[in-house]
C-alpha cells in the first residue's frame, strides 16, 4: 500500500535545548566539527544511522528522549555553548568588515551571487559535480571571511540522481524524491503566514509559480526556488524536478525561473528581511545570465531608462565566470525558442526581443546563426569576467576571441581568479589534531603557519596518513560489499571483500565526473601493464575510483563499464575498487586516504579541477597532466606532471602515448619514492614532497585566497562601476550609452593616415629615444573620445609583435576634416628585433577594459 501523500513532522524542542534546531539548521555545522560532536553525543548509533544528518536525528528522537536530554545539566550547558559560539560566529566582524573599513571608493553592502546548483553537504544533495561543489565553497568561504553574499539557485526535488551498479557494471540511476520539510531548509512566508510566491509568465497564458526555501550557510542566506507548487500545472511543477534534466524547453524554463526569478527572490529577500538591494551580481557560469534582462526590464520601469542606458547600469555591477573550456559545455538554445519565451505576448517590457536575440547570438566567425549562447550573453552583459584558473583564462580568451575582432587573445576582457577549496570541509579532522599536537594551532592561514610545516614530526605525519588510509579502505569495504549486494551477490559470495585494499599500500585515487575528456579509462590502455603495477610483489598500488556519467551520457556510461568490468577481474579485485555514488560523503574519505591524487584529462580541457587541491591539503601528492590549477602551481616537488603528447592529431596514439608515461612515472618514481623507507619504516623523501606540498600549495589553493581574490579584484570594481553609472537619475548610465552609440556610429571613419617617426639612429641602441607622431581621422568624434597609443614588442619574421608594451600618445593640434595629430616620445629598452604600430581606441571612464567595445582602427 502506498501513501497518496507525505510529509515530515518537525519536532518541537524543548525550551532548555531549543538551540539545538538552531544549531541543525544552519549548515555551519557541516564544516564545524564541535558542533557535529554536540549532535553525535545525543545518540552515537543513531548518529551513523541518519548519516550524520542532525534534521533527521531530531526528528528521530521520542519526546521522552528529548525531556531527558532537556534535563541533562551538562547536555544544556554545551548547548548553551554551542549557540554562543554560532551567535559570535554570526556577529563578529570578520576579514571584509576590515577590508570595507579601507578600500578606497567603498565595498559592496551585498553580492548576489547566482549558480544552477550548490554543493554545501551530502544532506542537502543539490549539485552533480565541480561546478556546485565550487558553489558551495565560495558560500562558506564568504560566510569564514564575512563577505556579505547572497546564494541563489534552484532547488530540486529529485537532485542529480544516486548512481548503482548491475550485475554487468552498467550505471543505474535513481531519483529518490526530497521532501524539504526533511532538510535543513526554511521556506519563505508573508507576514500572515501564506508561502511567498515569485511568478514568471510562460507561452500559451501559463504561469510559472515558485516558492521560495532558504539554507543558512553560516552567514551567507541560500535562496533556492522551486517549482513544485499546487498552482502549477504538471509541467510546470516538473521544471525543477531535476538537475540538468529534461530536454531545451525546461533547460530555458529552468535558467529563466534562476536568472528572473532569481532577482525577484532577492527583491522579496530584501522586503522580508530588510537586507541592502545587491550592489553587485554574480554569474557563476551562463546558466543564470537572464537575471541581467530582469534588471534591465526593471531600470526600464522604474527609473525611465531606455534598454541601452539600462544595460550599461547592469553590466557594470555584473560580475561573469565562465568555467567551461569547451563550446560543447555551454548552453545553447534556439533563437525561436528565446523568441516564444520573450517575443509577441510574452515579451518583457523595455526588453525588446530583437536586443535580446543580441546580447546572445553567434555573430562572429565561426558562430552559428539563429542560436542563442548563454556564456556569449554572459560575456556581453557582465563587464567584468573570468576564467577559473590562469591556463583557463588564456583557454577562454582563445574560445571567445571573435567576440573582440582586431584584438590580440591577451587583449581580450577575461581575467583568471583560480578555484581554491573550503578547508574546514575537506581537510580530514585527523590532519587538524596533528597541526594543533605540533604546531599549536589548525588555523594555519590566521596564524601563517604555513611555513611551519617542517616542525612537525616525520613519524606523526607517516603514522596520520596511514589512519586516514585505512579509514579510506575500511569505507571502501563497506561501499564495496553495498555496491556488490545490489549487484545482486549474496553474502556467501562476498567473503573476498574484507581483504580489499590494504592500509599499507600506496594508494592512488581517481574521482570525478566521467564526460569523455576526463578519460577515466586512460589506466586501462595497456591492462596487462596495470595489472603487473597493481600486483608488484615489492611496490604495489592500489586504486580507488568513482565518478558519475550523465544519464544521458551512453559513451561516459560505456566507460564506467569498462573500468568495473576491469575492477571485478578477482586476481585483481583487492586491489581496485570502483565506488557507486560519488558524493561529497564519500569524497570526505577519499581525499584524505589516498597518497597520490590522478588526473589525466585531455589538455587544456580541465578548466580547473579542485579535487587535487582537497587531496594537498590532507598531505597527497598530485599525480596529474599539465592543465587547470596543476599547469600553474606544480614546481617539481609537489608531485609529477604527466607528460602530454601535444601535436599528436591521432587521438587513438595520444591516449597510448600518455597512458605509457602515467605507467613509466607511477613504476619508476612514484612507486620507488614511496616505498624507499629508512630503519625506521619510514619514507622521508615522501614525506619532504609531503612537507614541501603543504608548506607551498596550501596558501594558495584555500578558497579564503579565492574569495579574497573575487572581492579584490572584481566584486569592490564592480560595486563602484555600478555606483558611478547608478545615481539618483542614473545620468552616468545615460552618458555612456550615448558615448558608446556615438562611437559606433562613428568608428567606420576611424582610421590611422600616417605616423613619422625620428630621434633614432641608423643602428639604434637602448636608451635612445623614439619620437612618434601619428595623424589620425576621427571622424565625428573628439581627441578625448580617444585613445591613441602606440604600441610596440619583439617583431616576429611575419612582423607579428609579441611581448608588447603600449604607450598612450598626446593629443597635438587638430586639422580640418576631423583630422588630428597625437604624438609622443619612449625609450628604447630592449635589444633585438622591434616593432611599432599605432592604433587608436575608444576611451571613456566608464570602459573597464580598452578592448571592451571590440572597437580598434590599427595603423
Amino acid at each position: 500500500m502506498k501513501a497518496i501523500r507525505r510529509f515530515s513532522v518537525r519536532t518541537v524542542l524543548p525550551e532548555p535545548i531549543a538551540p539545538l534546531g538552531d544549531l541543525a539548521s544552519n549548515l555551519r555545522w557541516s564544516w564545524h566539527p564541535p558542533t557535529r560532536d554536540l549532535f553525535e553525543r545525543i545518540d552515537p548509533v543513531r548518529w551513523k544511522r541518519v548519516r550524520k544528518d542532525p534534521v533527521r536525528l531530531l526528528s528521530a528522537l521520542s519526546p521522552q528522549e528529548l525531556a531527558d536530554l532537556a534535563g541533562d545539566q551538562d547536555f544544556v550547558g554545551a548547548v548553551a555553548e554551542a549557540k554562543a559560539d554560532l551567535d559570535t560566529y554570526l556577529s563578529e566582524p570578520r576579514w571584509f568588515q576590515a577590508w570595507a573599513d579601507e578600500v578606497e571608493g567603498g565595498a559592496p553592502k551585498a553580492i548576489g551571487y547566482f549558480s544552477p546548483e550548490f554543493g554545501i553537504t551530502e544532506v542537502l544533495p543539490q549539485y552533480s559535480g565541480g561546478l556546485g561543489i565550487l558553489a558551495g565553497d565560495h558560500l562558506k568561504t564568504a560566510s569564514d571571511l564575512g563577505v556579505p553574499i547572497v546564494g541563489v539557485g534552484l532547488f530540486y526535488k529529485t537532485g542529480y540522481f544516486k548512481q548503482s551498479l548491475n550485475r554487468d557494471g552498467w550505471q543505474q540511476e535513481t531519483y529518490p524524491v526530497l521532501d524539504p520539510d526533511g532538510l535543513p531548509l526554511s521556506l519563505l512566508r508573508e507576514e500572515d503566514e501564506s508561502p511567498c510566491v515569485i511568478s514568471l509568465d510562460l507561452p500559451g497564458g501559463r504561469t510559472l509559480h515558485a516558492h521560495v526555501w532558504r539554507a543558512q550557510v553560516g552567514r551567507v542566506p541560500l535562496l533556492l526556488l522551486d517549482s513544485d507548487v499546487p498552482d502549477n500545472d504538471e509541467a510546470a511543477r516538473n521544471i525543477t524536478n531535476r538537475l540538468y534534466g529534461g530536454g531545451g524547453e525546461q533547460r530555458l524554463q529552468q535558467e529563466m525561473l534562476l536568472g528572473i526569478g532569481g532577482v525577484r527572490a532577492l527583491r522579496l529577500w530584501s522586503r522580508l528581511t530588510g537586507a541592502p538591494t545587491p550592489d553587485v551580481y554574480h554569474t557563476n557560469e551562463g546558466h543564470a545570465g537572464f537575471l541581467g534582462v530582469e534588471r534591465i526590464h526593471e531600470l526600464t520601469q522604474s527609473a525611465g531608462l531606455t534598454f541601452d542606458e539600462a544595460l550599461e547600469a547592469v553590466r557594470a555591477a555584473t560580475v561573469f565566470t565562465t568555467h567551461t573550456p569547451v563550446p560543447a559545455g555551454i548552453d545553447r538554445f534556439g533563437a525561436d525558442l528565446v523568441t516564444l519565451h520573450f517575443g509577441g505576448e510574452q515579451a518583457v517590457a523595455g526588453v525588446p526581443v530583437e536586443k535580446l536575440l543580441e546580447l546572445g547570438a553567434e555573430d562572429y566567425p565561426g558562430g552559428q546563426a539563429g542560436i542563442f549562447n548563454m556564456a556569449v550573453m554572459g560575456l556581453r552583459l557582465g563587464q567584468r569576467a573570468n576564467g577559473v584558473s590562469q591556463l583557463h583564462g588564456v583557454v577562454s580568451r582563445e574560445m571567445f576571441d571573435g567576440l573582440w575582432p582586431g584584438f590580440d587573445d591577451d587583449e581580450v576582457p577575461i581575467t583568471s581568479v583560480t578555484n581554491g577549496v573550503h578547508a574546514g570541509t575537506w581537510v580530514d579532522r585527523k590532519v587538524y589534531e596533528l597541526a594543533d599536537k605540533h604546531l599549536g594551532t589548525h588555523h594555519m592561514e590566521r596564524d601563517n603557519a604555513w611555513e611551519r610545516i617542517s616542525e612537525v614530526p616525520r613519524d606523526a605525519i607517516w603514522s596520520t596518513k596511514r589512519e586516514l588510509r585505512k579509514q579510506l579502505v575500511l569505507e571502501a569495504r563497506r561501499r564495496t560489499r553495498s555496491s556488490w549486494a545490489k549487484r545482486g551477490a549474496s553474502p556467501a559470495e562476498l567473503g573476498w571483500v574484507d581483504d580489499v585494499l590494504d592500509p599499507d599500500v600506496l594508494t592512488i585515487g581517481f574521482a570525478r565526473r566521467v564526460p569523455t575528456y576526463k578519460r577515466l579509462t586512460l589506466m586501462l590502455r595497456d591492462p596487462a601493464r596495470l595489472k603487473r603495477l597493481l600486483l608488484d610483489e615489492k611496490r604495489p598500488i592500489q586504486l580507488v575510483i568513482a565518478g558519475k556519467s550523465h544519464p544521458a551520457d551512453e559513451t561516459g556510461k560505456q566507460l564506467i563499464q569498462q573500468m568495473v568490468r576491469f575492477a571485478d577481474d578477482p586476481e585483481i579485485r583487492h586491489r581496485i575498487v570502483f565506488l557507486p555514488n560519488y558524493d561529497i560523503a564519500m569524497a570526505q574519505y577519499l581525499y584524505p586516504g589516498c597518497d597520490v591524487w590522478l588526473n589525466n584529462p585531455l589538455r587544456p580541457f580541465e578548466a580547473c579541477g579542485t579535487s587535487g587541491m582537497k587531496a594537498a591539503l590532507n598531505g597527497g601528492l598530485n599525480l596529474s597532466i599539465l592543465d587547470g590549477w596543476w599547469d600553474e602551481w606544480y614546481d617539481g616537488e609537489n608531485g609529477w606532471a604527466i607528460p602530454t603528447a601535444d601535436g599528436v592529431e591521432d587521438a587513438e596514439r595520444r591516449d597510448d602515448l600518455e597512458a605509457a608515461a602515467l605507467y613509466d612515472l607511477i613504476e619508476n618514481s612514484v612507486a620507488p619514492r614511496f616505498y624507499d623507507v629508512d630503519e625506521a619504516g619510514i619514507p622521508q623523501n615522501w614525506l619532504s614532497m609531503i612537507t614541501h606540498t603543504l608548506a607551498t600549495l596550501g596558501p594558495k589553493v584555500l578558497a579564503s585566497r579565492m574569495v579574497r581574490d573575487y572581492t579584490t579584484q572584481l566584486y569592490g570594481p564592480a560595486a563602484r562601476a555600478g555606483w558611478s553609472l547608478n545615481g539618483s537619475t542614473f545620468q552616468g548610465a545615460r552618458e555612456l550609452a550615448a558615448y558608446k552609440k556615438k562611437v559606433k556610429a562613428a568608428w567606420p571613419s576611424v582610421h590611422v593616415d600616417h605616423v613619422e617617426s625620428s630621434g633614432v639612429s641608423d643602428s639604434p641602441q637602448i636608451g635612445e629615444t623614439l619620437h612618434v607622431g601619428a595623424y589620425v581621422s576621427l571622424g565625428d568624434l573628439t581627441p578625448e573620445d580617444v585613445d591613441v597609443q602606440v604600441v610596440h614588442g619583439k617583431a616576429q619574421d611575419s612582423d607579428d609583435l609579441s611581448d608588447v608594451v603600449s604607450e598612450p600618445l598626446k593629443f597635438v593640434e587638430s586639422y580640418e576634416g576631423g583630422r588630428h595629430l597625437f604624438a609622443g616620445d619612449f625609450a628604447l629598452a630592449r635589444t633585438g628585433s622591434f616593432g611599432y604600430t599605432v592604433r587608436v581606441l575608444p576611451q571613456h571612464e566608464g570602459l573597464a577594459s580598452t578592448s571592451e567595445l571590440g572597437l580598434v582602427a590599427n595603423a
